[in-house]
C-alpha cells in the first residue's frame, strides 16, 4: 500500500514528460533533421544515344554517337564561413563521346542554398564555369525539402543564367515512387561569344562565302521526375541543342544535340536515397510525435488507476468483545438474574 502512491505519482510525470516531449520531437528536432547535408557526394551518369556533336579536332560533324555526361555533386562544408544553415555543393559534368572516350565539354558551378527551403543564396563564392559575378535566385539542384506541390516553381537555369518557371506537368511512377514531374522550357538564348571566325559553308552560306563571325546559342527542355515527400528528383531529363549563328541569324550550325536522361542504375540508387530521406522525415514528423503521445497517455492513465488504487481505504474487520462467565459480551450489564 505504501509504495503505490509513489509509483502513481512517478508514472503520471513520466507521462507528462512524453506529452511535452511529443511537440518538441515535431517542432524542434524535425527542424533539426528535416534538412539538405552539408556532406553531400553523388556521382550521376546521363546518356543520350543517337546524339550529335561538331568534332573540333578534326573539323567535322559527328552523328548517331551516344554522349555521356558523368556528374558529380560535392558539398563543400568548409565554404560555408560556419553558416549551419546555409549548404554550399559543387557540381561539375564531364560530356563524353562513349564509344571513343572523347571529352566534349566540361561544366562547372557552385551553389549556395538554405538547408531548409533549398532556395539559393548569393555567397560562399558561387560561380558558374568560374564566373562568380553571376546572381543566382529561385531553385537549384533540389525542390523544397517534404514540402513538394502540384504547382510551377522558378529554377536557375545555368547555361543561360537566368531564372526559368519549372512547370507541374503531372505524376507518374519512376522506380516503384509516385513522383511529380516538371518541365523547364529554356528559349534560344545566346549563351557564349565564340572568338573565331567559320567557313561560311559550314554555316550554310555556300562554299563560297567567305568565314563569319558567329555567336553560341542554347535551348533545352529539362525534365524533373521528383519524389513529393523528400524533393529529391530520382530521374532527370535533359534534351539539349547548341548552336553557332551568324549575327543576322542567316547562317547556322548545330554544335551538339542530344537527349540525355539517368540511367536506371542510378535512378534506383536516387529512388533509395529519397525512400531513406522519406523514412527519416516521417520519424521525425509523425511517428516520433505519434509515439511520444501514446506513450505518454498510457504512462499518464496507469499513473491516475495507481494513485486512485492507493487512495482507497479498506473499511477495518469488525472486532469481538472478550466472551464473559454469564454468557455476555464485554462491558454490557448482566441485568438482574432471572428466577429459577
Amino acid at each position: 500500500m505504501s509504495m503505490r502512491r509513489p509509483l502513481g505519482l512517478i508514472l503520471i510525470a513520466l507521462g507528462a514528460f512524453f506529452l511535452t516531449l511529443a511537440p518538441l520531437v515535431r517542432f524542434y528536432v524535425a527542424d533539426k533533421v528535416v534538412r539538405a547535408p552539408l556532406n553531400r557526394y553523388q556521382q550521376t551518369r546521363l546518356e543520350a544515344p543517337n546524339a550529335s556533336y561538331f568534332d573540333t579536332a578534326s573539323f567535322k560533324s559527328r552523328k548517331g554517337v551516344t554522349l555521356v555526361a558523368e556528374n558529380t555533386v560535392r558539398g563543400d562544408v568548409r565554404a560555408n564561413n560556419g553558416n549551419d544553415d546555409i549548404a554550399v555543393w559543387d557540381s561539375s559534368t564531364e560530356i563524353s563521346d562513349k564509344a571513343t572516350g572523347k571529352q566534349i565539354e566540361i561544366q562547372g558551378y557552385r551553389i549556395a542554398f538554405d538547408r531548409r527551403t533549398s532556395e539559393l543564396v548569393n555567397c560562399c563564392g558561387v560561380h558558374v564555369g568560374g564566373d562568380t559575378s553571376v546572381k543566382m535566385s529561385g531553385y537549384g539542384l533540389l525542390f523544397p525539402l517534404a514540402d513538394v506541390h502540384k504547382r510551377d516553381y522558378p529554377f536557375f537555369d545555368m547555361t543561360t543564367r537566368r531564372e526559368l518557371p519549372m512547370r507541374f506537368e503531372g505524376e507518374e511512377q519512376v522506380q516503384g515512387i509516385d513522383t511529380y514531374r516538371f518541365v523547364q522550357q529554356v528559349p534560344l538564348t545566346k549563351s557564349a561569344k565564340v572568338d573565331f571566325k567559320v567557313p561560311g559553308g559550314m554555316l550554310g552560306l555556300g562554299k563560297t562565302s567567305k568565314a563569319q563571325k558567329v555567336d553560341r546559342y542554347f535551348t533545352a527542355t529539362i525534365t524533373e521526375w521528383v519524389d513529393p515527400r523528400t524533393g529529391v528528383p530520382v530521374k532527370h531529363r535533359q534534351n539539349i541543342r547548341s548552336t553557332i549563328q551568324t549575327p543576322d541569324g542567316r547562317g547556322s550550325m548545330t554544335v551538339a544535340a542530344a537527349d540525355l536522361v539517368t540511367v536506371d542504375k542510378d535512378q534506383r540508387k536516387l529512388a533509395d536515397m529519397a525512400d531513406g530521406y522519406a523514412l527519416q522525415i516521417a520519424l521525425a514528423r509523425i511517428w516520433g510525435p505519434i509515439a511520444a503521445v501514446l506513450v505518454g497517455l498510457v504512462l499518464l492513465g496507469i499513473g491516475v488507476a495507481v494513485g486512485v488504487a492507493a487512495g482507497r481505504r479498506t473499511p477495518p474487520a469488525a472486532m469481538k468483545a472478550p466472551r464473559r462467565s454469564d454468557g455476555r459480551f464485554g462491558d454490557v450489564p448482566a441485568g438482574p438474574t432471572p428466577p429459577r
